[in-house]
């Protein structure tokens, strides 16, 4: 059975708390993507991970494994949530279905404290995946932008998808292009 898992980002504390805006899971395209993906018949999952503004790898990898994940499992990860993703991986060497990263943040300046991207990178985790792809915009923000650059140099048979246009690409409402990487077209 074709299952989800989609990983939110990092909002900031007074985001985080503000009652005007979406939870985490629902910030963005997320909730789109998980209907796309419960659609087409694939049970999609979007946890809420603990203190995400202030993430600890222990404690999302806590919530992340109660789920089941293997070769039928497709991952995506969001910004922090991406990251997360490549550290899991990293660390954990089973074999998953396809896995999309939109822009992922593996925090290269070390502004967290809590350690969540203390890690080296395994440059071939993307072979033991169906397929590993990574969005970004052209005009992402510059932290961001220093993640996907390491990524692109360190990682071995990912595909990178740049898309052009407004800064703003991926905080959208809905996101048609990860479509296609999903199979969902």
């Amino acid at each position: 059975m074709k299952t989800a898992i989609i990983i939110h980002g990092m909002p900031s504390k007074d985001e985080f708390y503000d009652p005007n805006t979406p939870s985490p899971s629902n910030f963005q395209f997320l909730s789109w993507l998980q209907k796309q993906l419960l659609i087409k018949d694939v049970i999609a999952q979007t946890p809420e991970m603990p203190n995400p503004y202030n993430p600890v790898y222990e404690v999302w990898k806590e919530v992340f494994e109660k789920f089941k994940i293997d070769e039928q499992t497709i991952l995506v990860g969001h910004s922090c949530g991406g990251g997360f993703l490549v550290r899991w991986l990293s660390d954990n060497k089973i074999k998953v279905g396809k896995v999309v990263l939109v822009e992922p943040w593996i925090d290269i300046e070390k502004e967290l404290k809590t350690g969540m991207f203390d890690f080296d990178i395994d440059a071939n985790f993307p072979d033991r995946t169906e397929k590993t792809t990574i969005f970004y915009g052209e005009d992402c923000h510059p932290d961001l932008k220093l993640s996907i650059d390491k990524l692109k140099d360190t990682l071995v048979g990912v595909e990178i998808k740049e898309l052009l246009g407004e800064r703003e690409h991926f905080c959208k409402p809905t996101f048609p292009e990860i479509l296609p990487e999903l199979g969902l077209n």
